[in-house]
């Protein structure tokens, strides 16, 4: 009995990261929506008509909320628990590669997205280059299962070359569907609570709790970007979300699961290289807050849903769009769970 409530004293100071996490990002956005604004880092708001500019990079915020609540487990571990290992290893991998993630989406967001910011090359490339720390620890598992071959191991190929690739991979797709208010946000929100859930269910609880801090800080974030937004994300959120992810599914060994979980991001990918992936996501704003299309074709998600809800006769407002999207993720992520339910559940 009393090693049972020790455990439970024990577990409940995991709230305090996560609470970190939440009320560092809750309480600077303000701060930075202000000293956005000053320094006119600021954006129209592409899916309302006469609308003022809303403070840019606001993302950035929630990373270091993130961040902080981070540190804070990694103390936990190693001054309360006194676990020496206790994977801070590659929770530092992890968080560096974040870190190094929203540098670069920062770093876009400076030079302009609306004048193309970084190349698309140079992005690339960079990103790659935030896997180095997860490529240095070797993180994963070299060998892979492919259906009628079966197993094969990689050896050194694994960290090499198909760490950096999901990770540019993920970060890539998961920046093409944003441009609505709440849009990213809630999208990370929904895709790491899955994450989350399967870590923990694989044995990998020292990985919830990195994921849900990041989610505590999107959460706290969506209170001031959900639509009328005061504060857009801009790209040091959507590589870090996307980055998260991959890292997750690396360090988690689920990276199936993980790819499944991201088909509507797989589907943007193919809808946006449908316009050469310079079409926008936005909608064309109405004089009753409704959108319509801005083309004549879809190139995105948010064009699929502005389509169908208005043939459902539902009036197609950016919420209401936003909303539709992140049912859908959640439909992909139960029917992910029963196809998986096996590599998730009996491990």
């Amino acid at each position: 009995m009393i090693i049972l409530q020790f455990q439970d004293k024990m577990d409940l100071l995991l709230i305090i990261p996560i609470l970190a996490s939440f009320f560092i990002t809750l309480f600077a956005m303000p701060f930075w929506i202000r000293k956005a604004k000053d320094i006119g880092l600021i954006w129209d708001d592409m899916n309302k008509l006469n609308s003022e500019k809303v403070a840019g990079s606001g993302g950035l915020i929630a990373v270091v909320g993130f961040i902080a609540g981070v540190f804070i487990y990694i103390a936990y571990l190693t001054f309360y628990l006194k676990s020496g290992n206790g994977n801070i290893l590659e929770i530092l991998a992890l968080s560096t590669s974040i870190l190094f993630l929203a540098g670069i989406g920062f770093i876009d967001d400076l030079l302009g997205w609306q004048k193309g910011g970084l190349r698309r090359r140079t992005r690339l490339v960079l990103v790659a280059l935030a896997a180095i720390p997860l490529m240095v620890i070797n993180a994963g598992q070299s060998e892979i299962s492919i259906p009628l071959l079966g197993a094969f191991n990689l050896g050194v190929l694994y960290p090499l070359i198909l760490v950096p690739l999901g990770i540019v991979g993920a970060t890539a797709t998961y920046n093409f569907l944003a441009g609505f208010n709440g849009l990213e946000a809630l999208q990370g929100i929904i895709l790491l609570s899955g994450i989350a859930l399967v870590s923990y269910f694989t044995g990998n609880s020292w990985l919830s709790v990195i994921l849900i801090c990041m989610i505590a800080s999107l959460v706290a974030f969506l209170v001031y970007n959900w639509s009328p937004a005061k504060v857009f994300p801009g790209d040091a959120i959507t590589y870090s979300i996307g980055g998260l992810i991959a890292i997750s599914a690396i360090l988690g060994n689920f990276e199936k699961i993980a790819v499944f979980f991201f088909i509507p991001y797989i589907i943007e990918t193919v809808l946006k290289s449908r316009g050469r992936l310079i079409k926008h996501s936005f909608g064309l704003p109405q004089k009753d807050g409704s959108l319509t299309l801005r083309y004549n074709k879809i190139y995105g998600l948010t064009h699929f849903f502005i389509y169908l809800l208005s043939k459902l006769n539902i009036e197609p407002t950016e919420r209401k769009v936003v909303i539709a999207i992140g049912i859908f993720q959640i439909i992909v992520i139960i029917i992910g769970f029963i196809i998986f339910r096996e590599g998730i559940f009996i491990r």
